[in-house]
């Protein structure tokens, strides 16, 4: 989006008129209903690109990097298709020029003050069930300089909160410095004026760097959360899954960071119906969702995915079992989150205001992440809160994953 508006495009995201002589869609192909829901925005607009609605549609991102030539062959009516990497190609089909000197640069897509930063592209590590490899590629990190650019630029426009995300987060920087270097990069995003929360996403458990949580714990902007994918607790389903842990190993690392960063929130997410996954497995994962606690949590069910190393597996778990087993585990959840929900009633905390709805401003702690984690509410009747405002609330009470308040005072 910045590169087309520095080539004069008049650019917006999701438009909601249906007015754009030029449409670019970016693809998901990780899972099923994602490339579902992408396949489906395709065919709607070749419908709009066939009436003679849209001069020109364009096809880009994860689904055409793994299924170019069928997507080529299947809907005709795009005009191109261009994978992960092909960014200056895209631009060059529209006769714009790819403008190195806007590296960092950018138009955000979300809210103002929060901003998703990509530390590296790609993976290296061989989950069995993952197509992530095949459709961006090897691990590479980006250079640190240009992140703490980027992070510059946007704390200059208002970006209060950092999500720091890659496909691996805990991988960065053995590429290009030969260590893993992510705990020298937090340090010097914290450093950026104007960023007052980081918040480090999809942290790979094995080989997880201990000293990011030294550099956690010291730096007051950087947020006590971490986003662990464990994906699974048995030792069959880990050492299937080829995730390099085992049960002993994924327990002791969540009790170390909870020992380095006391009060850490940390989140994770799961998988529920891998194939060969039994009764006793489904037993082992809940059980120790019971015992652990985990602040936070999300269960995908099994999606069996072309070209990866499980798809050779038989995908033997009916769907209705994948779907009772996730809705069990976060049946277990739920209540587990609302005990500590709870357990913060009359509780004094800092929140970031994201949007309002209806008669509520909803916000954030610095132990959730946007669209995926606990919410604070505050009643817009009795306030006036603005977008991105980063005020002290108290906890008034609790529900399962909300959490009601009062605003103190503004700052």
């Amino acid at each position: 989006m910045g590169q087309l508006k520095a080539n004069a495009f008049d650019v917006v995201h999701e438009s909601s008129e249906k007015d754009s002589s030029i449409v670019i869609i970016n693809t998901c192909g990780f899972i099923d209903n994602a490339k579902q829901e992408s396949i489906d925005t395709i065919l709607q607009y070749a419908s709009l690109r066939e009436a003679g609605k849209i001069d020109k549609l364009i096809v880009t991102g994860c689904l055409v990097e793994r299924y170019r030539e069928s997507l080529q062959e299947e809907i005709p009516l795009v005009d191109a298709y261009f994978g992960t990497r092909e960014l200056p190609r895209l631009l060059k089909s529209l006769k714009a020029d790819y403008k190195h000197e806007l590296v960092g640069e950018r138009l955000l897509t979300t809210p103002q003050h929060f901003a998703y930063l990509k530390i590296s592209e790609g993976c290296d590590r061989p989950c069995s069930f993952c197509a992530i490899p095949l459709m961006r590629g090897k691990h590479i990190s980006i250079p640190m300089e240009d992140l703490v650019k980027e992070a510059q630029l946007l704390a200059r426009n208002g970006t209060k909160e950092l999500l720091i995300i890659a496909q691996d987060s805990t991988y960065y920087g053995l590429d290009i410095y030969g260590k893993r270097n992510l705990s020298e990069l937090l340090k010097r995003i914290s450093d950026v004026n104007g960023i007052e929360w980081i918040r480090l996403h999809y942290a790979f458990p094995s080989g997880f760097p201990m000293e990011v949580l030294d550099v956690m714990r010291e730096r007051s902007n950087i947020c006590n959360y971490l986003d662990i994918p464990l994906q699974h607790i048995s030792d069959k389903m880990l050492t299937s899954m080829r995730r390099g842990t085992s049960k002993a190993k994924t327990t002791e690392l969540i009790h170390s960071i909870r020992e380095r960063v006391p009060g850490i929130a940390i989140r994770s997410t799961l998988i529920s119906g891998y194939p060969g996954e039994t009764e006793d497995d489904h037993q082992q994962l809940l059980q120790w969702c019971q015992d652990i606690r985990l602040e936070r949590l999300g269960v995908f069910t099994y999606s069996h995915e072309e070209d990866t190393h499980a798809f050779h597996l038989t995908d033997d778990v009916p769907q209705d079992v994948k779907q009772s087993r996730a809705e069990e585990i976060m049946a277990v959840q739920q209540q587990i989150s609302l005990e500590k929900n709870q357990a913060m009633v009359g509780s004094v905390i800092k929140t970031l205001f994201d949007r309002k709805e209806g008669n509520f401003y909803i916000g954030r702690t610095e132990f959730d992440s946007p669209e995926v984690d606990n919410e604070v509410l505050v009643d817009a009747t009795a306030n006036y809160i603005s977008i991105g405002d980063m005020l002290d609330v108290q906890i008034t009470s609790a529900s399962e994953f909300d959490l009601y308040a009062t605003v103190l005072e503004k700052k």
